[in-house]
């Protein structure tokens, strides 16, 4: 399956949205996924609209499947998902890295080992760097610094605990799926040119996502998809961020968030409002789902 960031007619050519965000009709989504920060979370109130768990609730009583697909570890969604009153029908977390839910589908894909070496080698030489190192069930970062408080500091109450190791020791030895190193993007276009098999995907001016060339929320999406024996047409997703791009462009419908970047604006179907003014709900009703 392609799992590009180009945009390709999920309904045919006479059904791509027009410049004003025309709607399409006689849609069948079987399941929408969703971004977690600035889309299902405000960076503002830090916290999930009424209307948005309103409109999850209102998707699973109709028979839809609803899913997250965030560029978090499975171990730092608790403190996000616990403050919503609702429960999803499954999870693609580390940007499309790591897929499960409670029926007990699972699918995952790790960074390979070669890569994380040319990684720590890298850092080894840029010792100011400050990295964060995913596993299923621990994430630790190699440093602490002032640009790191900050940027927890943004993420509210929805921020997870940190906790902090020697990648040195961890890395090699234990399953890692996503490797984010806080710098730039001419860094990070030099350490990726270093790796085999690594892109970077980035939400946050601060950091990069490192994670499998041949991964992504596209490649999410599409183990559910062949779990539910679901079209690509039948799927639908939200997002706000640079690592959402590619999972609007591939979806059958993809919505960007009013407060989204330009990036995943420009690769969506639909701009919605934003996160803080009912975006998610509007966007449901306006392509007739809800």
């Amino acid at each position: 399956m392609d799992t590009s960031g180009e945009r390709k007619p999920a309904y045919g050519a006479a059904r791509a949205p027009s410049a004003d965000n025309e709607t399409m009709t006689d849609t069948d989504i079987k399941a929408v996924f969703f971004d977690i920060d600035g889309t299902l979370t405000s960076f503002t109130t830090h916290a999930v609209p009424d209307s948005t768990v309103h409109a999850i609730r209102s998707l699973q009583k109709a028979g839809i499947k609803v899913l997250i697909c965030t560029g978090r570890a499975p171990s730092q969604m608790k403190v996000v998902l616990d403050t919503m009153p609702v429960t999803f029908d499954g999870v693609v977390a580390f940007n499309g890295q790591y897929c499960f839910d409670d029926s007990g589908f699972f699918a995952s894909q790790s960074i390979d080992q070669e890569d994380i070496r040319i990684i720590l080698d890298w850092l080894d030489s840029h010792p100011h760097v400050v990295c964060n190192f995913g596993e299923k069930d621990y994430v630790y970062f190699n440093q602490d610094d002032d640009a790191l408080r900050a940027t927890w500091a943004q993420l509210g109450k929805t921020a997870p605990i940190r906790y902090f190791d020697d990648p040195h020791e961890r890395a090699l030895t234990h399953e890692t799926f996503q490797i984010s190193p806080f710098i730039g993007v001419q860094e990070e276009t030099e350490l990726v040119g270093l790796c085999r098999n690594v892109r970077g995907v980035r939400w946050h001016p601060d950091f990069t996502d490192l994670i499998p060339a041949d991964g992504g929320k596209p490649r999410g999406i599409q183990r559910f998809m062949e779990h539910y024996g679901i079209a690509r047409e039948q799927t639908m997703a939200f997002g706000d961020g640079g690592n959402d791009t590619a999972m609007l462009a591939y979806a059958g419908i993809g919505v960007a968030m009013g407060n989204a970047t330009d990036e995943p604006k420009n690769a969506s179907d639909f701009v919605t409002d934003d996160v803080d003014h009912d975006g998610v709900l509007h966007a449901l009703q306006h392509f007739e789902i809800l």
